[in-house]
């Protein structure tokens, strides 16, 4: 079937039809009732709106034009994270809904660069699982926040495969609050339940974690938009954004994640 899409996508196209943008990009659904995601109407809003009382995640929805399937065909990236820069893409043979897509990539990138910052285009077919997990998951499989020393926020935008995913802070429970879970902690740790302990803690990101409660519904970042999420720092006006990578399979194409 890959390969008919392809035919499709690469069949002539004569002048006077429309350019066929075959990666149709879902509208994110705001969960109902939730006052900490903020929809904004572009990148300028999207940047300088602070965050403040309820809201922790600014989105900027949007449906952008392109083929970003195309460009991921084209891209021939093995397993794991391929960080993919602005000379490949470039250098891409794709047809004009193709070009259209690496436009809106190149873009993206140039207004997060004014801003001083560093996005990374990740090409993704995997990610590695933690080995040995013990008692909590810190992959990026699991429910978790950003932490940093400073103020910062953390930008996502996924263009192709599963979306990135978040979980409402009132549906969340740090792992490390789990009863169970800090007890078999406490074993590893081999000591008290003291300043030393969270010191442990915090060193091996267990307390970044979280465990959705009973009947949490995980909302998906939907594609195309473009996020901006608080971080966990000291001196925050407002608690950290939880979300995770999607859960991907064997048969499912790459993703195709900006991140900064």
């Amino acid at each position: 079937m890959l390969g008919d899409m392809a035919a499709r996508r690469h069949k002539k196209r004569k002048n006077d039809e429309p350019l066929c943008f075959a990666n149709p990009m879902p509208p994110f659904t705001l969960p109902p009732g939730y006052t900490r995601i903020k929809l904004v109407q572009s990148f300028h809003e999207l940047a300088t709106t602070p965050f403040e009382g309820d809201v922790n995640a600014l989105c900027w929805q949007r449906t952008v034009p392109g083929d970003f399937s195309e460009v991921v065909e084209h891209l021939v990236v093995g397993k794991g994270i391929t960080t993919i820069d602005d000379s490949r893409l470039l250098a891409l043979p794709v047809s004009a809904a193709g070009r259209a897509a690496i436009d809106i990539l190149l873009e993206d990138q140039r207004l997060l660069r004014a801003l001083d910052l560093d996005p990374v285009l990740d090409c993704i077919h995997g990610y590695l699982r933690d080995e040995n997990p013990g008692p909590v998951i810190t992959d990026v499989h699991s429910f978790h926040v950003d932490s940093a020393t400073a103020s910062a926020d953390t930008w996502l935008c996924t263009y192709h495969g599963p979306a990135s995913e978040g979980l409402r802070n009132d549906e969340a429970q740090r792992r490390v609050d789990i009863p169970e879970t800090r007890a078999e902690l406490l074993k590893c740790f081999g000591g008290k339940d003291d300043d030393d302990f969270r010191k442990y803690l915090n060193e091996n990101c267990y307390d970044l974690h979280y465990a959705p409660i009973a009947q949490a519904r995980p909302f998906s970042f939907g594609l195309g938009n473009l996020w901006r999420v608080a971080v966990d720092y000291p001196g925050s006006p407002v608690p950290p954004c939880i979300h995770r990578a999607p859960e991907t399979r064997p048969d499912q194409p790459p993703r195709l994640l900006l991140i900064s």
